[in-house]
């Protein structure tokens, strides 16, 4: 399939959320269960998170009208929404016509029955789903009732192939998570399992961060541009998070 992509993609993680606080203080406390009040898909932004994402909307502001996103395409995660939310509005696009699609092919990965517990957590009540994963890899291993890396990978294959259909030769603006910006990266930079995980070794996708991909049009492909970019989290002043996300985040 000769695919005709946007030509130009930005993907960003959400804000810093209130399950990477949560998780970060069960972490810390070597506590069994992250104490999160709100399924996944329902937690919200911190404090934090929504200054991130207002600085990251400034920053889209001062792009040329040429160059400003035309698509929006968002998971439907409330953190999700709501850094997309706070971007449009502080970068004044609410009366523009930009396109916004929440897509549920960009939700955060499902961790089934990990679901919530820390790194002590799993090796507490799963130590065989714990010797599993570490042997498999994270990449295949799915946790009963979850997905794995290649799981995700193949809904954002449907994803990209939309993207390319219906949003050919337009400026593109994804937000969502950690592993989804991870995974993107695979697809659109065709990496193997061994690139991709090296890469999610050197750290965690910051919070708000942008990474962003041009159109070669000679070569009709998507071209890396910018790789976890924060800048306009610096030159906000708004403190920059490289955090886990709040149910499985421990490295292999």
């Amino acid at each position: 399939m000769n695919l005709q992509w946007p030509s130009l993609l930005w993907i960003v993680r959400h804000g810093q959320s209130a399950g990477n606080v949560a998780r970060d203080a069960a972490e810390a406390a070597g506590q069994v269960l992250i104490d999160v009040e709100f399924r996944d898909i329902d937690t919200p932004l911190s404090r934090l998170g929504e200054e991130q994402s207002r600085a990251l909307g400034r920053w889209f502001a001062r792009l040329p009208a040429p160059q400003r996103p035309q698509v929006l395409l968002c998971s439907p995660y409330v953190r999700a929404r709501e850094t997309a939310r706070l971007i449009v509005q502080e970068a004044g696009w609410a009366g523009e016509l930009l396109r916004l699609r929440v897509d549920e092919r960009l939700r955060e990965k499902e961790f089934g029955i990990l679901d919530r517990l820390t790194r002590h957590g799993i090796r507490e009540k799963y130590p065989e789903l714990h010797e599993q994963r570490s042997h498999v890899g994270k990449f295949y291993f799915r946790p009963p009732g979850g997905e794995s890396w290649c799981d995700v990978i193949l809904r954002l294959r449907s994803l990209t192939e939309m993207m390319a259909r219906e949003y050919a030769g337009q400026r593109v603006l994804v937000v969502a998570h950690q592993v989804i910006v991870n995974c993107m990266r695979y697809l659109l930079e065709n990496l193997d399992e061994e690139q991709i995980l090296a890469i999610d070794r050197m750290g965690d996708v910051p919070n708000c961060g942008v990474t962003s991909y041009r159109l070669d049009p000679a070569a009709q492909t998507l071209v890396p541009d910018l790789v976890n970019f924060i800048a306009p989290l610096l030159q906000q002043g708004a403190p920059v998070t490289a955090e886990p996300d709040a149910a499985v985040a421990a490295k292999p």
